[in-house]
C-alpha cells in the first residue's frame, strides 16, 4: 500500500513502507536543536516541521500537543511525498486486482493483478512504499507512490490489513484467520514476533494513542475491543461493547481523549475513553457504520454507513451528529480517505463495483467510477503528514 502527488507550495505529507530511511537525511538545522526547541518552531513553522523526514527509532513529538492530526493540514506534503503522483488506489477484493484512479481525471488509467483477494492499500511508515495486502494470496504487493507501478510481490502470511508501529520500529500485519498480530521488519516484512489474539476473533483494524503506546484493536466476531501494549507487545487488557456488536473501523480523537469506534451491526460509533481504556458512549449514525474519516481541520469524523448508502458527519466538539450526506441513488461506501487538500472524500462503493469522489464542502457526489469487483480499503495519495500508522493512511 503507498504513495503519489504534486508540489503544493508548502511542504510535508507521509506515507509508505519499503525503501530505507537511512538513506534519506532530516531538513537541514533539524538534528541541531534540542526536542523541545523543535516542537516550539514546530508550532510556529508547520510546514518547516512537515519538511522534517522522521527517523524510525521513536514517537516522533507532536507537531501540536492538542492535535494529534496537525501534520495533516493541506499543503503539508512531506518532501518525501511531493512529487508522488495524485492518485487513488482501489483493491478489487473479488477480481483480484488494483484500480488506479486519476485524482483529477476521476478516471481508471489502470489496473493491475495482485494475488488473491486484496483488501487494503496501505502507505508504509516512511511513505515511500504503499501496500496491497493480498490475504488469500499471503503476499503484499509493493507499489512505487512516484511512478504507480507495482513491483514484486512479498510473501507474508494472511495479511488482512497492516499497520506500523508509530516509532517505525515494525511492520503489524493483522493476520485475520489466524487471529494473530504479526510483528514484522518493516522493509523486508520478515517475521519479528507473532502475538496471537485467540481472544479477538475478525481481528480487524486498529488506532494508536497519542504517545504511541497503546492500540485499540477491534474484534469484529466477538463484539469487544482489545488493548495492545505496543512495546510490550501483548494484549493488556478487552473492552465488552453489546451483544452482536461488530466492530469495524477505529480512529484516535484529534485531541487523544477518546476513541471512536464503528459498529456494523450497533449502526453507529462507540466512544471510549483512551486514557482509562473503557466504554463511555454511543453515537448512532446510520446501518452498516463503517469506515472513520477525519476532516484536514481535525473537526469533522466522516463515518461511511455501508448499509444505507450515506456518510455522516460527526462534530468533534460535540461528538454528536451534525450532518448526513445520501449517495444519490445509493450505494455501499467502505474505505477510503481524504484528498491532500481536504475538498474530496473518496471511498469505495463495496457491493456496487465502483468508487464514490464526495464534495467535502457541499457533501455532492462528484464522481462515480465503476472499478473491479468488491473494491474494499482504497488509499488515496498522496496526502499530508510525516508518518503512516497503516490502514488506508492514518497520518500523523
Amino acid at each position: 500500500m503507498r504513495r503519489a502527488a504534486l508540489a503544493l507550495a508548502a511542504a510535508a505529507l507521509l506515507a509508505g513502507c519499503g525503501g530505507s530511511t537511512s538513506a534519506r537525511t532530516s531538513a537541514p538545522g533539524a538534528t541541531t536543536t534540542t526536542p523541545a526547541t523543535r516542537a516550539s518552531q514546530h508550532r510556529r513553522d508547520p510546514q518547516a516541521a512537515a519538511s522534517a523526514i522522521p527517523r524510525p527509532g521513536r514517537v516522533p513529538a507532536l507537531l501540536n500537543p492538542h492535535d494529534v492530526y496537525a501534520a495533516g493540514r493541506p499543503g503539508l506534503l512531506s518532501p518525501v511525498v511531493r512529487h508522488d503522483r495524485a492518485l487513488v488506489y482501489v483493491p478489487n477484493s473479488d477480481s483480484n486486482s488494483v484500480s488506479v484512479i486519476s485524482q483529477r481525471t476521476g478516471h481508471v488509467i489502470r489496473t493491475f493483478a495482485t494475488g488473491a483477494l486484496p483488501q487494503h492499500v496501505t502507505p508504509s511508515w516512511d511513505l515511500r512504499t504503499l501496500w496491497v495486502s493480498n490475504d488469500l494470496g499471503n503476499t503484499l504487493t509493493p507499489i512505487d507512490p512516484r511512478t504507480g507501478l507495482n513491483g514484486k510481490p512479498v510473501p507474508v502470511t494472511d495479511p488482512y490489513n497492516l499497520y506500523f508501529t508509530p516509532d517505525g520500529r515494525y511492520a503489524i500485519v493483522v493476520e485475520e484467520a489466524h487471529r494473530v498480530l504479526a510483528f514484522r521488519e518493516p522493509h523486508t516484512m520478515r517475521l519479528h514476533h507473532d502475538l496471537p489474539v485467540p481472544q479477538c476473533p475478525g481481528v480487524d483494524h486498529m488506532d494508536f494513542s497519542m504517545s504511541g503506546r497503546l492500540a485499540l484493536v477491534s474484534c469484529e466476531f466477538s463484539g469487544r475491543m482489545i488493548v495492545l501494549d505496543v512495546n510490550g507487545e501483548r494484549i493488556i487488557k478487552e473492552i465488552s461493547l453489546s451483544p452482536g456488536a461488530m466492530p469495524q473501523d477505529v480512529k484516535l480523537s484529534p485531541d487523544g481523549r477518546v476513541f471512536y469506534v464503528a459498529d456494523m451491526a450497533s449502526n453507529g460509533v462507540w466512544v471510549i475513553d483512551a486514557h482509562r481504556m473503557r466504554k463511555i458512549g454511543f453515537i448512532p449514525t446510520g446501518r452498516g457504520a463503517h469506515g472513520l474519516y477525519t476532516s484536514r481541520d481535525s473537526r469533522v469524523m466522516y463515518v461511511s454507513n455501508r448499509g444505507e448508502g450515506s456518510i455522516s458527519l460527526i462534530s468533534m466538539r460535540t461528538r454528536h451528529v451534525i450532518r448526513k450526506w445520501v449517495i444519490p441513488g445509493g450505494g455501499s461506501p467502505d474505505m477510503g480517505g481524504v484528498s491532500a487538500d481536504g475538498r474530496v472524500l473518496w471511498l469505495t462503493g463495496r457491493y456496487n463495483s465502483e468508487v464514490y469522489a464526495i464534495s467535502t464542502v457541499t457533501g455532492r457526489l462528484l464522481h462515480r467510477i465503476p472499478v473491479g469487483n468488491g473494491p474494499h480499503g482504497l488509499c488515496v495519495w498522496p496526502q499530508p503528514g510525516r508518518y503512516s500508522i497503516g490502514h488506508t493512511g492514518i497520518l500523523r
